[in-house]
């Protein structure tokens, strides 16, 4: 199969899925999030596959959204993020309920949507360099990908709602310490860490692990299909905001947005 903004690959039972779109940070648009269902989709059929690693090319994991498309499609005068939103909800839903682990490998900004895909898988190791960032509020947007969903579970309510009020920038020993990630390491070991990780896991029991994944969902994120719609419809309403149009201005302006709550 082949993909448009992504690397895949299969090495000793572990897929490695690449975000490939190094230029905007590996930003999601429709295009990158069919490619990652895609893939995702592959692994779950594929025999071959026992563990998945989800990685990025370049100077980091994930900008998050693609805010220059947004900025386009503003000045056309047509955008309407549901499609963009059902899709990116899709994307942790499907890593949660794939019954094989999945493992972020994250480095550099892990921003946005790509912050909430990195923590709805089942390992996230990231390099001493990762700065993970709820950035939606910056937008004028909610967070999406089962963000708040997602980060209560994680990390509590208190810290979550600050995170993502504030957008505020956490580096790498903090996520550490609040539960984000499993580890931490220096940024040239960090791919070869995820491998070990995804070897020792490809070697172990698969069937176990399929059922122990089953009963997490069961037990833990049973109810994340209805909040998704939820999501789907705060974020569809706030990207017709003037709010969100005046933070994608400001962000491509390059300076602070001046929101007026409306």
């Amino acid at each position: 199969m082949d993909f448009k903004k992504l690397n895949y690959s299969v090495e000793e039972g572990v897929a490695y899925i690449t975000l490939n779109s190094p230029k905007n940070l590996n930003a999601f648009d429709v295009p990158m999030e069919d490619d990652l269902l895609k893939a995702l989709d592959l692994c779950e059929e594929s025999e071959e596959v026992k563990v998945v690693v989800l990685s990025g090319e370049g100077k980091g994991f994930s900008a998050g959204g693609d805010v220059g498309t947004f900025y386009r499609l503003l000045k056309e005068g047509n955008i309407d993020l549901t499609q963009m939103i059902q899709k990116i909800g899709q994307i942790s839903l499907k890593i949660k309920k794939m019954s094989k682990p999945v493992i972020s490998s994250v480095h550099g900004p892990v921003a946005g949507a790509g912050f909430n895909i990195a923590i709805a898988t089942d390992f996230c190791y990231a390099a001493d360099n990762a700065m993970f960032i709820q950035a939606f509020v910056k937008l004028g947007l909610i967070p999406d990908a089962g963000g708040p969903y997602l980060l209560n579970r994680i990390i509590g309510v208190t810290k979550a709602t600050e995170l993502i009020m504030t957008g505020r920038t956490v580096k790498a020993d903090e996520a550490l310490e609040l539960g984000l990630v499993n580890k931490v390491v220096p940024a040239k070991e960090l791919k070869e860490e995820t491998k070990k990780l995804a070897t020792s896991l490809a070697n172990g029991p698969s069937l176990a692990y399929a059922a122990m994944k089953d009963l997490t969902f069961e037990s833990c994120y049973k109810d994340f299909e209805k909040y998704l719609e939820k999501e789907i419809f705060h974020q569809s309403n706030s990207g017709k905001t003037e709010d969100f149009k005046e933070g994608v201005y400001a962000f491509v302006e390059k300076r602070k947005p001046n929101f007026q709550g409306k």
